[in-house]
């Protein structure tokens, strides 16, 4: 009998995620023996494990390591997502423990739901197989679809968990029809063989199965990112979902639906850029349009926020139509910036909240800036970079999304994103005159700054600052990243 051999698998490429599994896991076994009073450790060690898992990811910097016959890779590219997933989590974990205590429901199983979404977007990242990818998203998209509803006594908060999962189900059987036309197409299910299959067709487009395959994925990410026409389900969600899982899930599982199709659409389909550009051009002006012109009517915060991170994804669009290096690394840029700007807003909102939410509007910060300058300084610095005022992040990172977009002779697309980033200013500055030029309402007496907000307040301001005056500590990185893709 032929003896069954094993063969050795290098795990490098997967450590950040086997040791924020086996945390999460951890966790959850502590949580069972921890009083219901002192659930906020759970989130304190979560926080830390996020900080050792940022120096796991920040050691494999400069290296290619690929692994499980090439279906996961460690890179530049992947390790520099991974960096924005975890910060994304590590601020959103900040600002979650003072929010569930309020609002009763700091049930210890959060913070582990938290880091395995991480993983999932990881796995997306550092996926070069779309099987890996879809395995990604999943583990990503099923733990998000409990975070959405985590607060079970809210009726909101479990219908935006009902929506997330019946609408995410819709846009996954797209992504996985998509992904299963391709492999018919080709034969293989590996980004690289994908590529090397389309390079050889003298026209790949004129392969239909080839072609329904790529924009059948282009379709199911457009959910994951809230492109219009596919964003129906953001305001809903993002309202009724707990404000800390709100600002989590605008900025990490946002960024992960970009990592994953950058890899894809500028690998596996790069020969048929010409034809996926022309989509894109459509969808950003669209999503960046839509976007704005219904966050202009909105009057809840959260709601006007929702609409605003469509424009967001539709500015990020530009540079995909663009696909060349300064498009892609603006790209990657915006989405690091955009975590410290818009977590930073929500960390604000988290804060003015009562219980139950009840003042959720943007009426409601009126006199706030007399209460708490401090606190409404970092406000409109993170409303001033939303809008792409200089000198923030905001700004640098749409200066290069559009600069791609020119770069490419898509000089009208660029001329459309930045009329809409110019009305856009509409509705940010609108909180800020509810701040500073109207009476107060409220006495704001029930804002308790504790020292976990406080930190990620001030990680949010440094990072838009910082990311705004001196850009390059983080545009060179970003531009290694995209040259191994």
């Amino acid at each position: 009998m032929d003896m069954i051999t094993i063969p050795a698998v290098n795990m490098t490429p997967i450590m950040p995620e086997i040791f924020l599994s086996v945390l999460a896991m951890a966790l959850l076994l502590i949580n069972v023996f921890v009083p219901s009073g002192q659930k906020s450790y759970i989130g304190y060690i979560s926080f830390i494990g996020v900080i050792a898992a940022a120096v796991l990811v920040g050691t494999g910097w400069g290296m290619h390591v690929e692994s499980f016959n090439g279906a996961v890779v460690q890179d530049n590219f992947a390790s520099f997502f991974k960096m924005i997933f975890l910060l994304a989590a590590g601020l959103a974990i900040l600002i979650s423990d003072q929010y569930m205590v309020r609002e009763e429901c700091n049930h210890g199983e959060l913070y582990p739901l938290i880091l395995f979404t991480v993983v999932g977007m990881m796995l997306m990242a550092a996926g070069t197989d779309l099987m890996t990818i879809f395995l990604g998203l999943e583990v990503m998209s099923v733990s998000l679809y409990v975070l959405a509803g985590f607060n079970r006594e809210n009726r909101k908060s479990n219908e935006a968990g009902l929506k997330y999962f019946l609408l995410g189900a819709f846009s996954t059987g797209f992504l996985l029809y998509g992904m299963a036309l391709t492999y018919g197409a080709t034969g293989s299910t590996r980004i690289a063989d994908i590529a090397t299959f389309a390079a050889q067709q003298s026209l790949p487009s004129s392969n239909v199965m080839l072609l329904a395959g790529m924009l059948l994925m282009i379709t199911g990410f457009a959910f994951k990112v809230a492109a219009a026409p596919f964003h129906m389900w953001t305001p809903d969600v993002y309202e009724g979902a707990p404000t800390p899982m709100t600002a989590f899930m605008s900025a990490g599982p946002k960024a992960a639906g970009f990592a994953a199709a950058l890899r894809i659409l500028l690998v596996s389909f790069s020969t048929m850029q010409a034809d996926w550009s022309q989509l894109f051009w459509v969808l950003a002006v669209l999503t960046m349009t839509v976007g704005n012109i219904t966050a202009l009517r909105q009057d809840n915060i959260k709601r006007m926020l929702a609409y605003s991170s469509i424009a967001h994804a539709g500015y990020c669009l530009v540079g995909f139509t663009a696909g060349n290096p300064t498009g892609t690394a603006g790209i990657m840029f915006y989405m690091l910036s955009y975590t410290f700007m818009n977590i930073g807003a929500f960390a604000i909102i988290v804060l003015v909240g009562k219980k139950g939410e009840p003042n959720g509007n943007v009426m409601d910060f009126a006199g706030f800036g007399f209460k708490h300058p401090a606190l409404a300084v970092a406000m409109s610095i993170f409303l001033f970079s939303l809008a792409g005022m200089p000198p923030t992040a905001g700004f640098i990172g749409k200066f290069y999304l559009f600069s791609g977009a020119i770069q490419k002779g898509y000089i009208w697309l660029a001329v459309i994103g930045v009329l809409n980033s110019a009305a856009s200013v509409y509705y940010y500055l609108r909180v800020m005159v509810y701040m500073y030029m109207k009476e107060p309402t409220e006495e704001f007496d029930w804002l308790q700054v504790s020292a976990p907000i406080a930190l990620s307040l001030l990680i949010s301001v440094t990072g838009t600052l910082v990311l705004g005056v001196v850009p390059s500590i983080v545009l060179q990185y970003a531009q290694e990243a995209i040259k191994l893709i």
